[in-house]
């Protein structure tokens, strides 16, 4: 059985919508291009049809992935965020003690991590540093490039 795995309302709307293309369109164009290839003859000699296969392998491998993961999952209650320190959910302003660079993040779970966008996972070097943590702390972040310091200025919910 898999892990519990939370995420936001987003999150969980993107999961379905990414389950709803491949099973939907996805696995309907591959199963298309299958019979394109059929008709290109022999089989043992056909790239068109193998390069089909393995699209479909890796689209149903996907689908499985994403309903085992659905099955798996928590949803954040919104209403029950907390701005009073940080967590699934939230938005953070923070500033980088060194430096000065501000910066605004989203903590979202570790499939919804998107870090060009803003959305680092509670799981992350920042994020873990930072969960629980109090408008005002100076929090120590442990990172693979060595450790620094950053002190959250704002929490607020992640809309």
């Amino acid at each position: 059985m898999a892990s519990l795995m939370t995420v936001t309302t987003e999150g969980f709307k993107k999961l379905e919508a990414e389950l709803e293309y491949l099973t939907g369109t996805k696995r309907k164009e591959v199963q298309e291009a299958i019979a394109v290839a059929r008709g290109f003859g022999d089989l043992s000699e056909n790239s068109e049809y193998d390069e089909a296969k393995n699209e479909q392998a890796k689209v149903e491998a996907r689908i499985s992935e994403l309903e085992e993961i659905l099955r798996n999952v928590k949803v954040i209650d919104e209403s029950a965020i907390s701005t009073d320190v940080v967590g699934l959910g939230t938005k953070i302003k923070i500033v980088d003690k060194e430096y000065g660079d501000e910066e605004e993040l989203s903590i979202v779970g570790s499939n919804e991590a998107e870090s060009l966008a803003g959305k680092i996972s509670d799981v992350s070097p920042l994020g873990a540093a930072l969960m629980g943590k109090k408008v005002g702390d100076v929090v120590t972040v442990e990172s693979p490039n060595g450790s620094y310091e950053v002190e959250i200025l704002e929490i607020s919910l992640d809309k």
